[in-house]
């Protein structure tokens, strides 16, 4: 076996980064378009990078790619964008509010969102499934409802409507 031609890059090295850094940021965009409910209960970047560095990590380990290293170093650079990417919107509240999810309102005084609910593909009958999760039987019982970006419901019930915890379970 030769050990040279197994981990070092075949391609040129700027191509692979290329290659990962268009990836990631393409898929980053699509999946910010279909909403926060598909992403389910981990973050957008979470999830890119586990399905993305596990590709290219395959990639290396099937017997077509022509090395290791070409995997390991589109993995390298979908984890660096990953981090970049949390960084700077950190950094910048203004590229949070492009790269991050913000809580939807689902229901305001009792009355659903209907704008929200088409955005994320939810009926009105999810959404009082979940807030039958909490022990409130009735839209106009809640103050406020937000799908989070986590892909959970919080819900903030009117004054005098009281909640339960809602059981550990599949998110919606």
């Amino acid at each position: 076996m030769d050990w040279t031609t197994t981990l070092m890059p075949s391609m040129p090295t700027v191509e692979l980064i290329a290659r990962g850094a268009i990836t990631f940021l393409a898929l980053m965009v699509l999946l910010r378009i279909i909403g926060q409910r598909e992403s389910g209960g981990i973050g957008l970047t979470d999830l890119l990078v586990v399905v993305l560095v596990a590709n290219a990590a395959g990639a290396g380990m099937m017997a077509g790619a022509q090395s290791v290293g070409d995997g390991l170093v589109v993995a390298a650079t979908m984890l660096f964008c990953s981090v970049g990417i949390d960084a700077a919107a950190y950094r910048w509240p203004r590229l949070a509010r492009l790269v991050k999810s913000r809580p939807r309102p689902l229901i305001t005084d009792g009355q659903f969102n209907r704008r929200a609910l088409r955005r994320e593909f939810m009926t009105e009958q999810e959404v009082l499934s979940q807030l039958r999760l909490h022990g409130i039987s009735d839209a106009d019982e809640v103050a406020r409802a937000y799908l989070e970006p986590n892909g959970m419901i919080s819900i903030i019930p009117r004054s005098g409507a009281g909640t339960v915890e809602p059981p550990e379970g599949p998110r919606v």
